[in-house]
């Protein structure tokens, strides 16, 4: 049973794990992992992790959290990335509920490097928190761009947004455990041909590890988690999710 998730840190080197053995645990078990970056650095270190380990791929992208201190150095990366294991531009996006870069900066980094993803034919991984008003705005501006919207916890109406516009959903370990009723139901309402999986390891540990750090081949809980939820297999799961993460970021 493959599944991939599809959004990690292992890469970084502030991953408090050793990673060989986490990447060798996710392989025994069958996982792919895309690794993500969040700064020109930590791009750099998940090209360099994927092109030596089997079964990784990467995503290179300046967070909106460090959009201040500069993104050109990830559009000189992509040109020399482009066509390796690179398979997306992320994570980038917008967050406003905290502001450890300002919103103009913020919009500055996420409009240049959409125009990167669409310069390389690359699907975007989305970071949007408490943003939505300004994100479906930009969004609609870049016709024909195409991804996933990373960690995705946000309302029905949020849903219906995202959908309409052909993007998919990434869930994770905050699925596992939410408390919350509202966010439950949307969790069941996401379309299993839109939905992906991750871990945003070493965050987010699903149920029933929290507490531990959070590692790829935890992947397998969530699949497990919506399973039981939805009344399928977890083989049905993971067909299906891996499948959807196959065909957004052409995983080979």
């Amino acid at each position: 049973m493959t599944l991939v998730d599809t959004h990690c840190h292992i890469h970084e080197s502030t991953y408090p794990l050793d990673r060989e053995s986490v990447y060798a645990r996710a392989r025994a078990a069958d996982i792919t992992m895309i690794c993500v970056g969040t700064s020109q650095a930590s791009s750099l270190a998940a090209v360099e992790f994927a092109a030596v380990h089997d079964g990784v791929y990467a995503s290179i992208g300046v967070h909106p959290h460090e959009a201040k201190d500069g993104w050109e150095e990830v559009i000189n990366l992509a040109k020399t990335a482009a066509g390796s294991k690179l398979v997306a531009i992320g994570e980038i996006g917008l967050d406003y509920f905290y502001t450890h870069s300002p919103r103009d900066v913020q919009i500055a980094a996420f409009e240049a490097q959409i125009d990167l993803a669409m310069k390389h034919n690359l699907p975007i991984i989305f970071h949007v928190r408490d943003a939505f008003e300004d994100f479906w705005p930009i969004f609609d501006n870049f016709p024909g761009i195409r991804g996933v919207l990373h960690s995705f916890t946000d309302t029905q109406a949020t849903l219906d947004q995202a959908l309409k516009r052909g993007l998919y959903l990434g869930v994770n370990g905050i699925s596992t455990f939410t408390k919350d009723p509202a966010q439950r139901e949307m969790f069941a309402a996401i379309p299993l041909e839109r939905m992906l999986l991750e871990t945003d390891a070493p965050f987010l540990t699903p149920t029933p590890l929290r507490g531990t750090i959070n590692e790829p081949m935890y992947v397998e809980y969530v699949a497990g988690y919506h399973a039981i939820a939805r009344g399928l297999s977890v083989s049905e799961i993971a067909a299906a999710t891996t499948a959807n993460a196959n065909t957004l970021f052409a995983l080979s």
